[in-house]
């Protein structure tokens, strides 16, 4: 893998782009910080080799070109007390005064360019504006996993510009090597935990799942699905009625492969989707008409612990509830210590990005599993097989 230990910075000005795209509050207070803090290790290597860090990201969805709340000043200082230095803001990400600052730029000292995003050629593509880009720095390295599954013109154009100095950050390398360890190294039994609202999201996931885990779980929203196609009622609960025949046949498919598939037997319900709601505890296939299920119920909760607690590889991607209300997280949180339970014995768990991510934060358990991923999106299509641009740009 073409990696940062292949080079020494010194004497280079590095272009990274990392993934600063992190939660602010309306003070504009970061509220998660691990995707800088990921980054760090990428960024204290070529300082400490002697060079100079030129950092590129975007921040949100912004619609209109430049906008405050999306501004990327708000996140350097925070960066300026992480990294123990000051971080200079160019208020724009190419033009001059980003020239003149790059150029300025002396050995050991880190530039911050403003959002990517406030040009709309970098989302789609563009290949002037990925080459005014490239002028900034004379090594090319991409630690931005999170944005590796889009041909943006910072992720995969503007590594045609730097044809014998473009490299991995520790993080992506980090990433692509905790994935392939789970494709295709994993030891026995493995088990994949496929949570959130729709079958649809991670079919293609599931399906190159089935040739490789010994158990399936699958909870969530889309639990919900699989309980209707089986003849089950599900009252108000979330489905998917046109992808009933698909849930069938992934059943079937597991039967015949081997793997063992587990559903929920039981749920919470609620008559409204709402903290405050009236809750029950009703088998996942007889939910009270105008009842909907929000979380796994607790006999659920203990057959599924049990095949976590006994497995040697857990891949964890999407809740089993909806954790964000106190009510209906307990599902949620019983996986994630299962998980920690199983990583404590031995067992190698990796949590898949999104929102399996943030519940493992919220719970305070990130660091008593052994990955968390950093992409949620950019996990699950490499998991798919798919070749993400951000990684193709640097391998060729």
């Amino acid at each position: 893998m073409k990696t940062i230990d292949l080079i020494s910075f010194a004497g280079h000005k590095a272009l990274i782009r990392v993934d600063f795209n992190v939660p602010l509050d309306e003070d504009f207070n970061i509220t998660d910080d691990n995707r800088i803090t990921a980054a760090l290790p990428t960024i204290n290597k070529i300082l400490k080799d002697g060079g100079s860090v030129i950092l590129m990201s975007h921040l949100g969805r912004p619609k209109d070109g430049p906008t405050n709340k999306y501004s990327l000043k708000h996140i350097v200082p925070h960066l300026a007390d992480l990294l123990g230095q000051k971080v200079e803001f160019a208020d724009d990400c190419i033009g001059q005064q980003a020239i003149d600052e790059a150029k300025a730029l002396q050995p050991g000292e880190v530039l911050l360019l403003e959002n990517l995003r406030f040009y709309k050629e970098e989302e789609k593509g563009d290949v002037a504006f990925a080459e005014k880009l490239s002028k900034l720095g004379d090594v090319y390295v991409n630690d931005a996993f999170g944005t590796a599954h889009r041909a943006h013109a910072s992720t995969s154009i503007i590594a045609q510009f730097f044809p014998h100095a473009k490299y991995f950050g520790y993080l992506m390398a980090g990433e692509l090597a905790n994935a392939e360890k789970i494709l295709n190294h994993a030891d026995k039994p493995f088990t994949a935990i496929m949570g959130g609202s729709k079958v649809s999201d991670k079919i293609l996931l599931i399906e190159r799942l089935l040739d490789k885990v010994d158990n399936l779980i699958i909870g969530g929203g889309m639990a919900y699905t699989f309980a209707k196609a089986a003849g089950g009622t599900i009252g108000k609960s979330l489905v998917e009625l046109d992808k009933l025949d698909l849930a069938t046949s992934l059943v079937q498919k597991a039967k015949d492969k081997g793997v063992k598939l587990y559903l929920p037997i039981d749920t919470i319900i609620a008559d409204s989707f709402s903290n405050e709601a009236k809750t029950e505890v009703a088998p996942t296939n007889a939910i009270k008409d105008d009842w909907m299920g929000l979380d796994i119920g607790p006999e659920t909760i203990k057959a599924f612990s049990a095949v976590i607690e006994s497995s040697k590889t857990i891949l964890w991607n999407g809740p089993m509830g909806v954790f964000e209300m106190e009510s209906f997280l307990i599902g949620t949180k019983a996986i994630a210590n299962a998980v920690v339970k199983a990583t404590q014995n031995g067992a190698f768990s990796l949590i898949g990005g999104g929102d399996s991510a943030a519940a493992v934060a919220k719970f305070g358990l990130t660091d008593d599993v052994s990955y968390v991923s950093t992409g949620g999106g950019a996990l699950l299509e490499y998991m798919e097989g798919k070749e993400l641009p951000g990684v193709k740009a640097i391998n060729d």
